[in-house]
């Protein structure tokens, strides 16, 4: 629904989140809805996560690899530093800690200017169990 998209350079992976009229909430603003950025940074950082899992498969030669496990939020914590304004948005997780059992990432969304978030998140996941 979002249109979300990851572009990936190397070992580093950006969403990217076409803009497009129906994610307005506010079109007196107009601004980004609230409940899409949200969306927007906790997308990013469960598929951070889960390409973080792959790729320490990968490079471990587990049988795993190819499975994409997808890990669950267990808390979300949103700041929002200014409105999202009717244009692309970008964002880059980080994996604080990455645990068998539990992980935390922090996450940052810009529009025109990486220095200017517009909003950042942090959040903690439970690991799936086929992810060991």
């Amino acid at each position: 629904f979002l249109g979300i998209q990851f572009d990936r350079r190397g070992d580093e992976l950006t969403a990217v989140l076409p803009f497009d009229e129906k994610l307005i909430g506010n079109p007196m603003l107009p601004a980004l809805h609230g409940g899409v950025s949200a969306g927007f940074l906790e997308v990013t950082a469960i598929i951070e996560l889960a390409w973080a899992l792959r790729w320490e498969a990968m490079e471990s030669g587990h049988p795993e690899a190819q499975t994409l496990h997808l890990p669950k939020t267990i808390d979300f914590t949103v700041d929002y530093l200014r409105s999202g304004l009717p244009r692309d948005a970008y964002a880059r997780a980080r994996v604080n800690r990455l645990g068998r059992r539990y992980a935390s990432v922090h996450v940052e969304a810009w529009q025109d200017n990486r220095a200017r978030l517009f909003a950042q998140a942090t959040g903690h996941f439970l690991m799936p169990a086929g992810a060991e």
